[in-house]
C-alpha cells in the first residue's frame, strides 16, 4: 500500500476533525514522550544483551 500526498493530506483533516486541534498537541506530545521511553528502553535491553554475551564467552 503506497500513500500519495493527497491521501496523507486527507489522512491528516481526518485526524484533526476527529480529535479536534486542542487535543491534537497534547496526543502528538505523550506520543512522543512514549517514543522516547521505548527508544530508551530497548538500548538499555542491547546494553543488558550484550553484557550477558560477554560474560558468557568469558566462562567458556
Amino acid at each position: 500500500m503506497n500513500l500519495g500526498p493527497r491521501e496523507i493530506v486527507i489522512l491528516l483533516i481526518v485526524v484533526l476533525v476527529l480529535f479536534g486541534a486542542k487535543r491534537l498537541p497534547d496526543s502528538a506530545r505523550s506520543l512522543g514522550r512514549s517514543m522516547r521511553i521505548f527508544k530508551s528502553e530497548m538500548k538499555e535491553m542491547k546494553a543488558d544483551d550484550s553484557v550477558i554475551e560477554e560474560d558468557g564467552k568469558k566462562e567458556k
